[in-house]
């Protein structure tokens, strides 16, 4: 036998005994492991209760029976959080059932105790634990109350501190906001204010708390603001925020950021109202002051792009009834906020009708009146005078164009440069803009003194009037801009009308622009030629190279619509480089098909060269490179020069053109009698070729012809040949014209008589000596 202290080696137990004590075990943990609330698994906590089990089996058996080892056995089950009375319960129950089953057979074959002993000294151990179980148990919830009771008391201490700590915070925090800050009760009396709000409402207090809510009433209110204040009070909002300003007590303005909320008991039943005022006096003024600098000009003081585009886009906004637009916008805000639409808003106009139900005024349609003015001739100012010379003109210009502006509707703004506008609206504008734009051309005509010179100014004006809603603002100002422009290019010193077909030319000019520089890249440029007729027998003697463009959008366009668009984009230097490397390669082809004899078609080739084309410096080299890559002979090109472009030529534009004239290029002298040359400069100009303008021919396309025209072409034509120089004639159209010109002793001639432009193939089958 073992002393009770000590605890059985298991392993020097028989097999039987330990196999015995551990279906013990296991039966015992079955029993109580649902009534417990331990974190071990099943198996772990069988486990633990093995030698709980081993000290019951030892106390049992033990020579001098003690049942104190069972009271520790119960503190055991305690501990292992078997706190569950159902566990007492089945614990004894296995104790009781099986505790003498699996472990009355002792491990020393000695100890021979009767089986009425073990049943007794069983009842005694389930005793002892029971015991031990409920001290332990005891024990466990005192310590538990008193853990709890600690806890609060150390609770309601850390509350009382964390209320003090809070009230002391929000007093702080009322006291020393930067934001004002006031306490009202329900029916808006004043209870508190801290200092900041009492210092933004002029600093005496009791002018602010003997005051109540509802009378801080300011006619610039947000509309609706008091019935959302309503709201709020009745707890159908959370909160109120909006900007609203105050009278202070000497009658200035203070605007502030205003938010509202309701301060709630415990049941949530609202008890007062917290404002919180944030003073924006300052920050909107500094705003008004930089609006006023974002849309007014800096020089002149006069609106700027900025606000007249507003005011033009609010008054081309179709007209609307201001009434039904309120009702509608009540009626969206109470269905926004949650709440019916207040009675009196479908009764404005008096008629009791809902905001669906109301029939907009008839009323006139609005109209408008724009004038775009550009300064005649105001680089010219800034050029010999300078740009403060310049910046005075445009404030007195800005001056007096406000000066003519002053009617309700009117307003006058500088859009940048010397470029102004001055808008009109009302139901008359036809008359008005008519009207103001002679006021300000009146008001320009009086002249401008600048550092002791007197100065005239002129203006260009463009008119565009019509009704709001048929036009955006973009529409408006462009078709006024072009306007303009067309009123410069007739003069100046007048006002144009908007024209939409001019619109539309103007349109079309400047979207061919912006495709032209991508137009050669695609390939959209053709030559067609037009034969060049020997008078004397009608054989061919040569074609003039005719650009044309196959526009992807408007179709075949002749020359005269794209070579002015040319030069002016700087396109007309590689536009005529192709041009002239197209038709030299043609040339060479046709002088290939006559000497095989396939062929008796032209031998030379006419190509336009345009004044930048004559300015650019690489002319020479570009033409020498052509020729030698194509490989024709240089007196099979002649070139084209328009007499505009030589008169008053000197040297330096002659030099290139003596040039290609000394390597054997025909130069062509065309339109000529158009630019009032003097015949006696024909001299010293690298010319071998005269082309006659059409309109000095046209009288002989009749019989009998023009007297006139025939002294005048038989001068020019004498003249020419004294001067070695050959005579073309274009726009022959008749046999009677072309007769005359032989006559004459004209050289060569082309015009529909013969062949309108075509392909080069045209000439193959082109019979011309049958023509004359």
């Amino acid at each position: 036998m073992m002393a009770p202290a000590e605890v059985p080696d298991a392993e020097a137990e028989p097999d039987g005994v330990e196999d015995r004590l551990r279906r013990f075990a296991t039966i015992w943990s079955r029993a109580i492991f649902p009534a417990t609330a331990t974190s071990l698994t099943r198996p772990e906590f069988e486990h633990h209760l093995l030698p709980l089990a081993r000290r019951l089996r030892d106390a049992l058996h033990h020579k001098i029976f003690d049942a104190t080892p069972a009271s520790g056995v119960g503190a055991d089950l305690v501990a292992a959080h078997c706190t569950d009375p159902e566990a007492l319960a089945r614990s004894l129950g296995v104790v009781d059932a099986y505790l003498v089953l699996y472990c009355g057979a002792a491990a020393d074959p000695t100890d021979d105790l009767a089986a009425e002993e073990l049943r007794a000294r069983c009842a005694r151990l389930q005793h002892a634990l029971a015991a031990g179980y409920a001290l332990a148990l005891r024990e466990r919830t005192l310590a538990e109350q008193e853990a709890i009771a600690r806890s609060a008391l150390a609770a309601r201490g850390a509350a009382e501190d964390a209320l003090h700590a809070t009230e002391a915070r929000f007093r702080a925090v009322f006291e020393g906001a930067a934001i004002g800050i006031g306490i009202a009760d329900l029916d808006g009396r004043v209870l508190e204010v801290n200092d900041t709000l009492t210092q933004m409402f002029g600093g005496l207090e009791h002018h602010v708390r003997s005051r109540n809510v509802s009378e801080w009433v300011h006619p610039d209110d947000v509309p609706q603001v008091w019935r959302m204040h309503g709201e709020l009070i009745r707890g159908e909002r959370e909160n109120l925020r909006t900007e609203k300003p105050f009278f202070r007590n000497d009658g200035t303005v203070l605007w502030t950021n205003l938010t509202v909320s309701l301060l709630r008991d415990v049941d949530g039943v609202p008890q007062y109202q917290l404002v919180l005022l944030e003073d924006t006096t300052e920050r909107r003024l500094l705003n008004l002051r930089l609006r006023y600098e974002a849309t007014h000009d800096a020089l002149t003081g006069l609106p700027n792009r900025t606000l007249f585009f507003e005011r033009l886009e609010k008054a081309l906004a179709p007209a609307r009834d201001p009434a039904r637009d309120a009702n509608v916008k009540d009626a969206k805000e109470a269905v926004r906020d949650g709440a019916e639409a207040p009675p009196e808003t479908g009764a404005r106009d008096g008629a009791g009708a809902t905001p669906k139900e109301t029939a907009p005024e008839t009323r006139p349609p609005a109209r408008f009146g724009l004038c775009y003015l550009d300064l005649d001739g105001f680089k010219a100012i800034n050029d010999s005078l300078g740009h403060s010379a310049g910046d005075r003109m445009l404030v007195e210009v800005a001056d007096r164009l406000q000066s003519c502006a002053t009617a309700p509707g009117e307003m006058v703004a500088r859009l940048g440069g010397d470029e102004f506008v001055a808008l009109t609206t009302g139901p008359d504008t036809q008359r008005e803009v008519n009207d103001l734009a002679s006021r300000i051309l009146g008001v320009l005509a009086t002249p401008i003194s600048l550092d002791g010179r007197e100065f005239t100014v002129r203006g260009s004006i463009g008119i565009v009037e019509g009704e709001a809603g048929a036009f955006s603002a973009a529409e408006v100002l462009r078709s006024a801009d072009i306007t303009m422009y067309r009123a410069k290019s007739a003069g100046g010193n007048r006002f144009e009308h908007a024209d939409a077909e001019a619109d539309a030319r103007a349109i079309t000019r400047h979207g061919l622009t912006t495709s032209l520089p991508t137009a050669l890249e695609r390939g959209e440029f053709f030559i067609e030629y037009q034969p060049l007729v020997h008078l004397a027998d009608g054989t061919v003697h040569g074609a003039e190279a005719l650009v044309r463009w196959s526009h992807p959008t408007h179709g075949v366009l002749g020359p005269d619509r794209f070579i002015p668009l040319a030069e002016h984009t700087g396109l007309i230097v590689p536009l005529g480089r192709w041009v002239l490397e197209q038709s030299v390669r043609q040339a060479r082809a046709w002088q290939e098909e006559l000497a095989a004899g396939t062929f008796a078609g032209p031998l030379r080739i006419n190509v336009n060269l345009s004044p930048a084309q004559l300015h650019h410096p690489g002319l020479v080299a570009d033409t020498v490179d052509v020729l030698e890559r194509v490989g024709l002979e240089p007196g099979s090109l002649c070139l084209e020069v328009t007499e505009s472009a030589l008169i008053g030529a000197d040297e330096d534009l002659l030099k290139p053109l003596r040039q290609l004239a000394e390597m054997g290029v025909d130069i062509a002298l065309d339109d000529f009698g158009t630019g009032y040359s003097n015949l006696a400069n024909l001299r010293r100009l690298p010319v071998s070729v005269l082309k006659l303008d059409r309109s000095f021919t046209q009288g002989m396309q009749q019989h009998p012809a023009d007297p006139v025209d025939l002294k005048i072409v038989e001068g020019i034509v004498s003249l020419a040949h004294s001067l070695e120089l050959a005579v073309t004639v274009e726009g022959v159209e008749t046999g009677t014209q072309a007769e005359h010109l032989r006559m004459l002793g004209c050289d060569t001639a082309q015009g529909w008589y013969y062949a309108r432009p075509g392909p080069p193939e045209m000439l193959h089958t082109l019979s011309l000596a049958d023509a004359v």
